[in-house]
């Protein structure tokens, strides 16, 4: 059986094997413009954040190997992702799984998976090179970010607060990024604006 690396960002059950990510130096600041990048999706074409000024914006990296993204592909992400693009937000996936990794998925591959979970981002995108993870300071799948209409990063961090890979936590966890979003939508400050995700550590380029 292939050795996995998770990390947990705060407190609650682990998943052996365990690695605690050390700390990064962020480049994406709460409260400051969100870096710009453009990526192709998996269709071959370019997309920009920039093609989204004006709109909500989410990010959410994704590696369908980790446990943690099945876990939330149960129905929490698609339900998120077709509840606030109804609502005018762009929801931008982003893989940055290096080629050499045995968790790569090709353009191809991750868009019949993305089309098996029905899920309903605006955008699917690879990263493979991993420049836009780190412009970001991404650091597991799944990792999320919400980006507000002026292009101001206001969250970052954990999908919810149930560090966990099982499917029955959701129900009980507080979901930052729901929360963050009906906020924002209301035109009110974030209750929380950052905290540290969880997940699986991802396989970035050397």
């Amino acid at each position: 059986m292939k050795r996995r690396d998770f990390a947990l960002g705060i407190s609650g059950a682990a998943i052996s094997p365990l690695m605690l990510w050390p700390t990064l130096a962020v480049a994406a600041q709460i409260g400051q413009p969100a870096p710009a990048f453009s990526l192709q999706n998996t269709a071959g074409q370019t997309v920009s954040l920039g093609d989204f000024r004006g709109r909500p914006v989410v990010l959410e990296w994704i590696n369908p190997g980790c446990p943690f993204v099945r876990k939330h592909y149960q129905g929490n992400m698609q339900n998120l992702q077709r509840e606030y693009t109804g609502k005018g937000v762009a929801w931008l996936t982003i893989n940055s799984t290096e080629k050499a990794s045995t968790d790569y998925l090709t353009p191809a591959a991750l868009a019949a998976w993305m089309q098996e979970q029905q899920a309903a981002a605006t955008a699917v995108l690879m990263d493979e090179e991993g420049r836009t993870g780190r412009a970001y300071g991404a650091r597991v799948t799944p990792h999320m970010y919400i980006i507000d209409a002026n292009g101001t990063l206001v969250y970052a961090g954990a999908i919810d607060s149930i560090p966990s890979a099982r499917v029955a936590d959701i129900e009980r966890a507080t979901n930052y990024v729901r929360q963050g979003l009906n906020e924002l939508l209301a035109g009110q400050p974030l209750s929380v604006s950052t905290n540290q995700a969880y997940g699986c550590t991802i396989k970035y380029k050397s």
